[in-house]
């Protein structure tokens, strides 16, 4: 069903060009991991756009580790693992809250300028934290200003080369060994690229949904190729709905950070109500994944296709000081973040599941490693706690590079050749195509899910697996192959989990069920078909 590469591939006759890492993808995790390993190798770092466009950009709220002197990692953890629903790996949990500091620091190191106040870091609150501890930059601005400093820092270093618009198509195997990947460049040939470690920090599968606060390139193909390439993924049933995009006609998803619910802005109803009583004693700082739903909740009470959130209480000078981003996107409206009631809903957001990796960052596959939103490293379980997530690409970053600077040089060359001589030209154009698939993933894998649609939306994703035995040539027709591959894994995962966890809402299995289902699904590729297996946590 799903074949070990998307193209044809021949290394014997392939340019090969020579990289000591190989780091795929530009957002927090992949600049940081390759400005760390640059200290010690020469590193190629690949993106599919350019050096400014990713996940990471977009990221509003901060980044979340213990400075204050009321806070401590144990804290952390607690409000860590209560998020996650029972399924955090307690290990990752503890490396992140006691590493993330010194991670931090090595962010200030490289040029990023976190907001004070008073001459000390402005800490800010979000949803399902106990304390502040949340860092920010130029206000709502954060992971511009990380992506700012690091970008600088890379282009800058004489041991990083950038290759902007270049697609990584597949990883390149052999006997459980990740050799490079293989590589298409903006002329539309191919090359062989060789390290003696490959580094995927490609982001998510927001564009699996029609309704998300994700860039366009957030496409899985760092899930897809390493599920091809033979590592393990796992979790992938629990995708995180944020619960506050705008929703205004001809504006974008827009996402309206948490950290405005973090200093007071309260959620109404379309008839004004306050609503978050009803669900959750932590109101509108509850889980994310409560907020969502209780969002949906009313909008269905209520007939309506939003609610609102309400930071009226705020002085306008606080609202533009402290969420400047937010504020100025909203009056291009004809919002005023001050003075207005926003309309808001959930939309796809982050992915807790991914390739699955161990503690410094490595899969099952020999020097394959994963770092930030395309792996799944224990950290965030059901439910990713907020802020988390930067926290997270660095800790793990610094470890992948401890890891791969005791690795020993690749000392032979790889025989690799597919080749399927029945390959046709698609006829559908996969705009088309794309649009049909984030219909689907939104109406039967979304915020609310039930076994028989669930099973329709399985069905109507399958019709499309024969795109796999075209003849790919072009990003989007990657693109395209690879978010089918995660939707399929989405799909798969959340039917087969029986219970409601997290991200995960099954409505006829509405309630957590630590006796039967306290377990990880992982999928392994296996002559193409989608073969799973479950570990206890």
């Amino acid at each position: 069903m799903i074949p070990r590469y998307l193209v044809d591939i021949d290394l014997s006759s392939s340019p090969v060009k020579q990289a000591e890492i190989i780091v795929i993808g530009a957002g927090i995790a992949g600049l940081f991991t390759a400005i760390r390993a640059a200290e010690t190798h020469k590193v190629l770092l690949i993106t599919k756009k350019s050096l400014l466009e990713s996940n990471t950009r977009y990221a509003q709220g901060g980044i979340a580790a213990v400075i204050a002197d009321n806070d401590s990692p144990a804290y952390h953890r607690q409000d860590t693992l209560i998020a996650g629903a029972g399924l955090c790996d307690t290990g990752a949990v503890d490396v992140l809250v006691h590493e993330g500091p010194e991670g931090v620091r090595d962010l200030i190191h490289m040029g990023t300028q976190f907001d004070l106040e008073n001459g000390q870091f402005a800490l800010t609150k979000e949803g399902a934290h106990s304390k502040r501890r949340i860092l920010h930059a130029n206000g709502d601005a954060t992971g511009h200003e990380i992506v700012r400093a690091l970008s600088e820092k890379a282009l800058q270093h004489s041991n990083i080369e950038v290759w902007d618009d270049h697609y990584v198509i597949d990883l390149i195997t052999q006997a459980g060994e990740c050799y490079g990947a293989w590589v298409q460049k903006p002329d539309g040939s191919k090359i062989y690229v060789q390290g003696k470690a490959t580094i995927l920090c490609s982001g998510g599968t927001g564009q699996l949904y029609r309704y998300t606060t994700n860039p366009v390139i957030a496409t899985g193909d760092g899930v897809a190729i390493a599920y091809r390439a033979g590592a393990v993924i796992r979790d992938m049933e629990f995708i995180q709905f944020h619960p506050t995009a705008l929703v205004y006609p001809g504006a974008p998803r827009f996402l309206i950070s948490e950290a405005v619910r973090g200093e007071g802005a309260v959620l109404r109803n379309i008839r004004g109500e306050r609503f978050m009583e009803h669900y959750h004693p932590q109101l509108e700082l509850a889980p994310r994944d409560i907020v969502a739903r209780a969002i949906v909740s009313e909008i269905e009470k209520t007939n309506s296709t939003f609610v609102f959130l309400d930071f009226t209480h705020e002085s306008a000078e606080k609202v533009k000081t402290r969420f400047p981003t937010i504020y100025e996107f909203c009056l291009n409206y004809g919002l005023d973040l001050s003075s207005d009631w926003i309309p808001v809903a959930p939309a796809a957001h982050y992915m807790m599941g991914g390739v699955k990796t161990d503690l410094y960052g490595e899969t099952n596959v020999k020097r394959l490693f994963a770092c930030g939103e395309v792996s799944s490293t224990g950290v965030h379980g059901a439910n990713r706690l907020a802020s988390n997530s930067l926290s997270e690409a660095i800790v793990f970053g610094r470890r992948i590079v401890e890891k791969i600077n005791q690795l020993e040089p690749l000392t032979r060359f790889p025989e690799v050749r597919f080749e399927k001589s029945d390959r046709e030209l698609p006829i559908r154009p996969f705009i088309e195509r794309r649009l049909k698939l984030q219909k689907i993933m939104l109406r039967y894998v979304g915020l609310t899910r039930t076994s028989q649609g669930l099973e329709k939306g399985y069905e109507e994703l399958m019709k499309q697996v024969h795109i796999f035995d075209s003849c790919l040539t072009k990003k989007e027709e990657y693109e395209f192959a690879n978010m089918l591959v995660c939707a399929l894994l989405a799909t798969k995962a959340s039917l087969i989990r029986e219970e409601s966890r997290g991200g995960h809402y099954r409505e006829d299995f509405p309630d957590k069920d630590d006796l039967l289902w306290r377990k990880h699904i992982l999928f392994s590729h296996s002559d193409g078909i989608l073969e799973e297996k479950m570990t206890d946590v």
